[in-house]
C-alpha cells in the first residue's frame, strides 16, 4: 500500500492514508521510509508532542510551515485565519473551518508546482484543534499531488481519523520477530525464552530490540530477568519505556541532562536547546553517547527514537533537574515571539508560589483563548492557581480553569477545579457560580430528566445575586425540562412557575425566558409575539451557546430562515473558540438545517464530525438529524434499528424528545414506503405529548398518513391545529405548512391552488425537501383526477429532487407513479446526468449558474484545483470543451 501510495504521489494523485498501530509497531520507521523513498518534491512534517497536547495549532503550525511561502496567496479571510491561529497577527479568533480551507489552499498552492507529502506522527498527541483540522483537509483533497499519511498509536482512542483509509501496522511474523531478537543477542538464549520473547511481545520491533537490552547474558540464556522485563503485567508500552528507562541511567550526566532539556522543548529547536546546554553548562560532546546509543538524532531538528524516549526522561528525572532544564529553557526562549511557551517554561521552573509567573500564565492564558485553545488556557490557569499563594485569587483562577474545561469537552475535569476553588474564600456570588457549574455539568453528561431540578436549583440561589445569571440559568432549567419532555415529570412547570418572580428584561434571553414561561403556562398564542421578539433582539457569542434550545423554539414559531441562521453563527463561534462542549449540538442542528435544504451529503459530514468528537470526549451524542436523515434514505431495517435505539437511550436518559424524534422519524420513514398505517400510529405517539418544535413537524406527517389511510377526521384535526398555530406566524415555512395541510385535508375543489402555493412557498424559503415532498403529493393527486400529462411535471420533478438528495424510498414512490401515469423511467438516479457522479453534477449545475471554480470551492469545501478537475472529467463525459456548453449538453442529458 505505501509503495502504491508514492506512485500515486508521483502520477500527480491526492492520497491519504492512517497508519494505526501499537507503540513500537514501526509506524515511524515506515513513514522514515517514506520520507527516504518520496519523489522528487516538498516534504513536510509534524509529530504530536505529548506536552503540546493542548496548545492550540502546535501541530499544525509544524505541517504549515514549509507551505507558508504561499499564504500571500490565499483569500484574505483565509490568509488571516491562519496568520492568527499561527499568532503571526493578533485579531480575533479564527473560524476553525476557514482555518481548514486555509491550510487546504496551502496545499494545493504548493502541489500546483510539486508534489506534497505530508507525514504526521503520534496523532494520539496533536491537540484537538490541529487533528480536527488535518482530518477535515484529509477529507477534501481532491486531484491535488498530495500525499498526507498519519500514524496512530492503538489501542487508544479507534474515532480518531475515523473513516479515512487505514493500514493496521501489526507485529512481525514469529521467523521475522525470532530473527529480529537473536540479532541483538550477546549470547545464546534457551529457546523456550525466545519462544516466550516472541509470544509476550506479539512480533512488536522495538519491544524486541528494547526489552532484552540492560540484561546480563546469563539472565537471557536461563530466562532470569525475563520476567522482570518482558512478562511484567505492565502494557507492553510501559515496558518500553522500561527498557529506555535502563539504557538513559546508564549515560554520562551531562548526556541526561541534555537529552531530558531537549524531552522538554517540544519543538525540536536545535540552537535553542543548545543555547539551553550553555546555560546549564553542558558540552557539545554529551550529545555523542546518546546519538551512539540511537537514542536521539541531532539533526536539523531533535528527533528522539521513539515518543516513548521522550516519556522515559521525564519520569526518571528528578524534579530539581526538570526544573532546571524548564529555567534555562525559559532564559532563552525568546518572549517577544514566543511569550506563551516562554511562561510555561518558567512555571515549570518554579519552585513554590510565584505570583509573577502566575500573573504571567494568567496572560497567557488570554492570549491562546483568543486563538481558541481552550484546553491549553484551561492548563494555563490550572498551573497559574498551583503557583498563587493569594487564596482569592487562587480561587478565581480555579474557577476560571473549571469554565475552560468545561468549554474544552472535560467535564470530568471540573469537579476537582470547583471542589479547591471552594476552599477559597468565595463571595456568595461566586459560590451560586459553583453550584450552577455543577448543574451544567450535569446537564452536559446527561440533558436528561435529573439536569433540569438541578438547573432551577441552582437558578434560585442566583435570583437575589445576579438577575441576568439568574435568568439565563432558569432558562437553561426551563430548557432541560423541555427535553425531558414526557419523562420530566413537573419539572417544567415548576421551572416555569419559579422564573416568572424574576424581574423581566428585554434583552434575547430575557425576551426568551418571558416566551417559555408563557408557552408553557398560558399558551402558544401568548408566547408567540415575545419569541418572535426575542429572535429580532440582538444576541451575543454566549447566547449562541444556547442553540440547542434556540433551535426548536425558532421551528416553533416557524423562523426556519431564523433557525437557519442561528445554526450556521453557533457553528462558526463553537469553531472559532474552540468550545468543544458547545460544538457537537452546533454540528448537528446546522445538520438538521442542510437537511431541509436538501443538503444531505453536507448534512452527514457534520453528523460524522460531532459523532467522532462525542466519541473522544464522552459527551452525549445528540441524534435528533441522525433520526431524520436516515429516514429520509428510507431503507427500513436500519432505519428501524436507529429508531429503536433513539428511544430506549430516551428511556435510560430521561430524554424525553427523544422519544418524540423517533416517532417523527418513524412517521416520516413510513409515509416515504407508502405504509400509510404504520405512519399513522407512529405521528400519533409523536404527538401524544407537545415536544417542542417535534409535535409540529410531526403533524404534517400526521395529516399525510391520515388522508392516505381514509381517516379524515384525524387529518382534519391536525390540519385545523396547524391552521391555529400558523395563523398568528404567517411566515413563508407557516402558510406553506398551511396550504399543504389543506390541499390534504381540505376541499378537493381547491387542492391543486394549496399544493402550489405550498410548493413556492416551501421554494421561497430554501425548504428544498418540503418542496419536493408537496411536488410529490400533487402530482399523485392529478394522476388520480386523470390529469397525467400535468402530474408528470411535478412528479419528475420530484423524482429528480430526490434522487440527487439521496432520498431512495421518496424517489421510489415518484417512480411508481411516474411509471403508473405512463412514463418509463430510467434505472439510476434522476437528475443525475448518466455517467456523470452526484457531485460531478453538483458541481456542473453551479458552474452552469455562473459560479467561478473559487466560488463553487467555497460552496462545496474544495480547492479550486480540484473543482477544476472535476470540471475536466464533467467535459469528457459529456463530450464538450468548454463551460459554454454545459447547458446544452445537460438539458440533453
Amino acid at each position: 500500500m505505501l509503495d502504491t501510495l508514492l506512485r500515486s504521489v508521483r502520477a500527480g494523485d491526492s492520497r491519504v492514508l492512517v497508519l494505526r498501530g501499537e507503540a513500537g509497531a514501526g509506524k515511524t520507521a515506515l513513514l522514515d521510509h517514506l520520507a527516504a523513498h518520496t519523489p522528487p518534491g516538498l516534504l513536510t512534517r509534524a509529530a504530536g508532542v505529548e506536552v503540546e497536547t493542548e496548545i492550540a495549532y502546535a501541530a499544525l503550525h509544524q505541517v504549515c510551515a514549509p507551505l507558508l511561502a504561499h499564504l500571500d496567496r490565499l483569500p484574505e479571510p483565509q490568509r488571516d485565519a491562519l496568520a492568527t491561529a499561527f499568532a503571526l497577527r493578533t485579531g480575533e479568533p479564527p473560524q476553525e473551518l476557514v482555518v481548514g480551507l486555509g491550510v487546504l489552499g496551502l496545499f494545493a498552492g504548493a502541489a500546483a508546482t510539486q508534489p506534497v507529502i505530508c507525514l504526521v506522527d503520534d496523532v494520539q498527541w496533536l491537540d484537538p484543534m490541529s487533528r480536527r483540522i488535518l482530518a477535515f483537509v484529509a477529507r477534501r483533497l481532491g486531484d491535488e499531488s498530495v500525499a498526507l499519511i498519519f500514524a496512530v498509536r492503538s489501542p487508544g482512542d479507534e474515532t480518531i481519523l475515523t473513516g479515512l483509509p487505514e493500514l493496521r501496522v501489526e507485529g512481525l511474523p514469529e521467523a521475522d520477530a525470532r530473527a529480529l531478537l537473536e540479532s541483538v543477542l550477546a549470547g545464546p538464549v534457551e529457546p523456550g525464552v525466545l519462544d516466550r520473547i516472541v509470544a509476550e511481545t506479539r512480533g512488536n520491533p522495538l519491544a524486541l530490540l528494547e526489552l532484552p537490552r540492560g540484561l546480563s547474558p546469563a539472565e537471557l540464556a536461563f530466562g532470569f530477568g525475563v520476567r522482570t522485563a518482558v512478562h511484567s503485567p505492565a502494557p507492553l508500552a510501559g515496558r518500553v519505556e522500561q527498557g529506555f528507562q535502563r539504557r538513559i541511567a546508564t549515560l554520562p550526566a551531562s548526556t541526561r541532562t541534555l537529552l531530558l532539556t531537549a524531552a522538554l522543548e517540544p519543538v525540536g529547536n536545535v540552537p535553542l536547546l543548545w543555547r539551553a546546554a550553555d546555560r546549564l553548562g553542558i558540552p557539545p560532546e554529551a550529545a555523542e553517547p546518546a546519538q551512539t546509543a540511537g537514542l536521539v538524532d541531532f539533526g536539523t531538528r531533535v528527533r528522539f527514537r521513539h515518543p516513548l524516549v521522550r516519556s522515559a526522561l521525564w519520569r526518571s528525572a528528578k524534579p530539581a533537574e526538570i526544573r532546571a532544564a524548564h529555567r534555562a529553557l525559559a532564559e532563552v526562549t525568546d518572549p517577544e515571539r514566543e511569550p506563551d511557551r516562554r511562561a510555561w517554561h518558567r512555571a515549570g521552573a518554579a519552585v513554590g508560589p510565584d505570583e509573577q509567573v502566575a500573573a504571567e500564565l494568567e496572560v497567557a492564558a488570554g492570549r491562546v483563548l483568543a486563538r481558541g485553545g481552550r484546553a491549553a488556557a484551561a492548563a494555563f490557569l490550572e498551573r497559574a492557581a498551583e503557583l498563587t499563594v493569594d487564596p482569592g485569587r487562587r480561587a478565581s483562577r480555579l474557577l476560571a480553569a473549571a469554565r475552560a474545561r468545561l468549554d474544552a469537552g472535560a467535564p470530568n475535569l471540573v469537579p476537582d477545579l470547583l471542589a479547591a476553588a471552594e476552599m477559597g474564600p468565595l463571595d456568595p456570588l461566586q459560590r451560586a457560580g459553583v453550584q450552577r457549574m455543577r448543574a451544567q455539568i450535569a446537564f452536559v453528561l446527561n440533558p436528561g430528566s435529573a439536569a433540569g431540578p438541578a438547573l432551577l436549583d441552582a437558578a434560585r440561589r442566583l435570583e437575589t445575586l445576579d438577575e441576568g445569571a439568574a435568568r439565563r440559568t432558569y432558562l437553561m432549567a426551563i430548557g432541560a425540562a423541555l427535553r425531558a419532555g414526557r419523562l420530566g415529570g413537573d419539572t417544567l412547570t415548576r421551572a416555569a412557575e419559579a422564573a416568572r418572580r424574576v424581574r423581566p428584561a428585554d434583552d434575547f434571553v430575557g425576551l426568551m425566558l418571558a416566551g417559555l414561561i408563557a408557552w408553557t403556562l398560558d399558551s402558544h398564542e401568548a408566547a408567540v409575539p415575545l419569541l418572535r421578539r426575542a429572535f429580532d433582539t440582538p444576541y451575543t457569542d454566549e447566547d449562541l451557546s444556547l442553540l440547542w434550545l434556540t433551535a426548536p423554539m425558532a421551528h416553533e414559531v416557524f423562523q426556519v430562515e431564523t433557525s437557519d441562521r442561528i445554526s450556521e453563527q453557533a457553528l462558526r463561534y463553537a469553531r472559532s473558540t474552540g468550545s468543544v462542549t458547545a460544538l457537537p449540538a452546533a454540528l448537528v442542528y446546522r445538520a438538521g438545517a442542510l437537511m431541509m435544504m436538501g443538503r444531505f451529503g453536507d448534512a452527514w459530514e457534520l453528523i460524522d464530525e460531532a459523532e467522532a468528537i462525542t466519541g473522544t470526549t464522552g459527551l452525549p451524542f445528540e441524534s435528533s438529524a441522525t433520526l431524520a436523515l436516515t429516514a429520509y434514505r428510507g431503507r427500513e431495517e436500519p432505519a428501524l434499528d436507529v429508531i429503536t435505539a433513539a428511544v430506549e437511550d430516551a428511556k435510560a436518559r430521561g430524554e424525553g424528545i427523544l422519544i418524540g424524534y423517533a416517532g417523527y422519524a418513524k412517521a416520516l420513514l413510513y409515509n416515504s414506503l407508502g405504509n400509510y398505517p404504520v405512519a399513522l400510529a407512529a405521528a400519533r405517539t409523536a404527538t401524544e405529548y407537545r415536544d417542542v418544535a417535534v409535535c409540529l413537524w410531526t403533524l404534517g406527517e400526521l395529516v399525510e398518513a391520515a388522508t392516505y389511510t381514509g381517516d379524515t377526521a384525524a387529518a382534519a384535526e391536525a390540519r385545523d391545529l396547524i391552521t391555529r398555530w400558523t395563523a398568528i406566524a404567517p411566515t413563508e415555512w407557516a402558510l406553506g405548512l398551511r396550504a399543504l395541510a389543506h390541499a390534504l385535508a381540505g376541499p378537493p375543489d381547491r387542492a391543486g391552488e394549496h399544493y402550489r402555493e405550498a410548493a413556492d412557498r416551501f421554494t421561497a424559503c430554501r425548504q428544498t425537501v418540503l418542496a419536493a415532498r408537496t411536488r410529490l403529493l400533487h402530482g399523485e393527486w392529478l394522476r388520480r383526477a386523470g390529469r397525467r400529462g400535468e402530474a408528470r411535471t411535478e412528479l419528475r420533478a420530484a423524482h429528480e429532487a430526490f434522487a440527487v438528495m439521496g432520498a431512495t424510498a421518496f424517489a421510489e414512490r415518484a417512480r411508481r407513479e411516474l411509471t403508473a401515469s405512463g412514463e418509463a423511467v430510467r434505472g439510476g438516479p434522476a437528475g443525475v446526468r448518466p455517467g456523470l457522479t452526484a457531485q460531478e453534477t453538483q458541481i456542473a449545475r453551479l458552474a452552469i449558474a455562473g459560479r467561478t471554480n473559487p466560488e463553487i470551492g467555497a460552496l462545496l469545501f474544495l480547492s479550486p484545483r480540484t473543482v477544476e478537475w472535476h470540471l475536466r472529467k464533467v467535459f469528457a463525459k459529456l463530450g464538450i470543451a468548454s463551460r459554454r456548453e454545459l447547458t446544452a449538453a445537460m438539458r440533453d442529458g
